[in-house]
């Protein structure tokens, strides 16, 4: 009996280990992962689809972050998260549905809200705080108006480069 209790003891405080941020993460897709999509990486994820709310170097063909991320992602294909502080690197693509605060750098790279520098083909920004275009593509929704507040700000929608400040 008494081995049966120490046996539940010990899987009771083992399981607490399991909701605190982990510094590795290795993972196929978001559910077939070392750790849960819910625990917060604080350090390496290595993946070929990975989705983790991190403070992390993420590596791998697609990377996700959920919640509040910051970091540096490297994916293959594409990265994607809801807020992002730090650079998100790709071949394909880049996407934040909230606040991004530093790098994108892909084909294509899209921003909730940019504060930084988006590089790429095309750029998208639906709002921008203080941010850089530079592209093929460059579309700011926040610029209202075509070079009427320069400096501060170029269009809508430009070639080559795009700001607001």
């Amino acid at each position: 009996m008494k081995k049966w209790a120490l046996a539940f003891l010990c899987c009771f405080l083992a399981s607490g280990a399991f909701a605190a941020p982990q510094n590795f993460q290795l993972s196929l897709t978001p559910d077939v992962a070392i750790h849960s999509r819910s625990t917060r990486i604080n350090g390496v994820s290595l993946g070929i689809w990975s989705q983790n709310p991190q403070n992390a170097l993420a590596l791998g063909i697609v990377n996700g972050s959920t919640g509040s991320s910051s970091g540096l992602s490297l994916g293959l294909l594409a990265n994607y998260a809801e807020n992002y502080k730090g650079a998100q690197l790709a071949c394909i693509a880049n996407y934040a549905s909230g606040n991004v605060t530093g790098l994108q750098w892909a084909a294509f790279n899209y921003a909730g809200n940019l504060h930084g520098l988006q590089l790429g083909f095309v750029n998208f920004a639906d709002n921008a705080d203080k941010g850089v275009q530079i592209g093929l593509i460059n579309i700011m929704n926040a610029n209202k108006r075509w070079f009427g507040n320069l400096p501060n700000e170029v269009a809508p929608a430009m070639v080559f480069v795009n700001w607001r400040y």
